[in-house]
């Protein structure tokens, strides 16, 4: 993973805005209607292209595909592993069930309104390598003479799978869990192999708290969540630590989150995953005050934190000097290198989504990029 000891770099968490016409086609893909294979083949290569320019431009330094191939981060498994066939999974979200209204409105939004979640009804294998191994070589192609360090591309971690497709074969979770693993394996090592880091998307960790299994006791889940983190890393036995970053979140979406749990409540279950970075929800209004975190919790040696300085549900553009605040915080505490500046969560989770107007979402990345270069004259005279 590219570190620096001369300023504080920039990413971002993986989802990016989609072109409305590449959008169009992965509805209609997803909905069975059908879409000429090569066509989209050769859009998403072009979307590639496309987003990494734009990222470059805004002035991030670590950049990724946009997750442009992807239906959302984590449902795409369902067309690169057998298994999944099963009924459609239905979702609880704690928080909202108090605001009926509010559920309504989230759960109409166009893209998550139609995302597929077929429950396992059989035994999970790998269909096939080849659309991990066309992202590989999407961005590899967009990137150009960049270092392959460069860049990271992300991949569902067995937990979210989990959380998302209902299992209605195996015979216990655990089962269930590491039958996952063993099958995300190969994406995990194609990605690796590339040279490109790799991020494994974890909001099981934490959102799964308030839907999986918010009929759990505190302790209940926390035992299931070591659970989810010893079976990612049994898939990431063969990669590095330090070509890994991972995403924690509470869900992307325009809630109350009022039934988050907190980060202190579980931030020493995930300093047990392998990866070398975290990235965490840092900006909004329920996560916003967890830096203090860090004053009685030590960063554990070797450790990355990537904190979120923007919000990834808001069109407001962040002013540079509190995104610099913001990054200041997190210096002070941890040390300014092992800090990566970041997002909260992806502006294109599924695809359709559009809580961020896309024109908004690349001045909200220059403007991260801004605050870093302020946070930097502050910390490296």
């Amino acid at each position: 993973m590219k570190r620096s000891t001369e300023r504080f770099l920039t990413t971002h968490t993986g989802s990016l805005p989609r072109p409305p016409d590449l959008v169009r086609m992965m509805y209609a893909k997803e909905e069975g209607v059908p879409v000429e294979g090569k066509g989209l083949t050769a859009r998403v290569r072009t979307a590639v292209a496309e987003v990494v320019q734009k990222q470059v431009a805004a002035g991030i330094d670590l950049v990724n595909d946009g997750e442009m191939s992807k239906p959302s981060y984590a449902t795409y498994i369902k067309d690169r592993l057998d298994g999944f066939g099963g009924t459609g999974n239905t979702f609880v979200y704690q928080d909202l069930a108090d605001f009926p209204e509010l559920a309504r409105r989230v759960f109409g939004d166009p893209g998550r309104s139609r995302r597929k979640t077929p429950a396992c009804n059989a035994l999970i294998a790998v269909r096939e390598t080849a659309d991990a191994e066309a992202d590989v070589a999407n961005l590899k192609a967009a990137i150009g003479g960049r270092a392959p360090e460069d860049a990271f591309m992300s991949a569902a971690s067995p937990g979210v799978v989990s959380l998302f497709f209902r299992n209605d074969y195996y015979k216990d979770h655990e089962t269930y869990l590491n039958a996952i693993a063993e099958a995300m394996r190969p994406e995990y090592e194609t990605v690796a192999a590339a040279g490109f880091v790799l991020q494994i998307d974890c909001p099981d960790l934490a959102m799964g708290r308030h839907i999986q299994y918010a009929d759990l006791s505190l302790e209940e889940f926390r035992r299931r969540a070591r659970q989810h983190v010893e079976a990612l890393n049994l898939a990431l036995r063969n990669i590095r630590a330090e070509q890994l970053r991972m995403h924690v979140c509470w869900g992307n979406y325009e809630g109350p989150h009022h039934c988050d749990v907190p980060l202190a409540d579980i931030v020493d279950i995930v300093f047990l995953a392998k990866p070398q970075a975290t990235s965490l929800e840092a900006a909004n209004p329920r996560h916003a005050h967890e830096w203090q975190l860090f004053e009685r919790v030590k960063l554990p040696e070797g450790k990355v934190l990537i904190p979120g300085v923007i919000e990834s549900k808001s069109n407001f553009i962040e002013h540079p000097d509190l995104i610099a605040q913001r990054i200041a915080r997190y210096a002070n505490l941890v040390g300014r290198e092992n800090v990566i500046a970041g997002s909260d969560c992806g502006y294109g989770t599924w695809v359709g989504q559009a809580a961020v107007d896309p024109d908004v979402v690349w001045a909200k990345l220059a403007t991260l990029a801004e605050g870093a270069r302020i946070a930097t004259r502050a910390f490296w005279k």
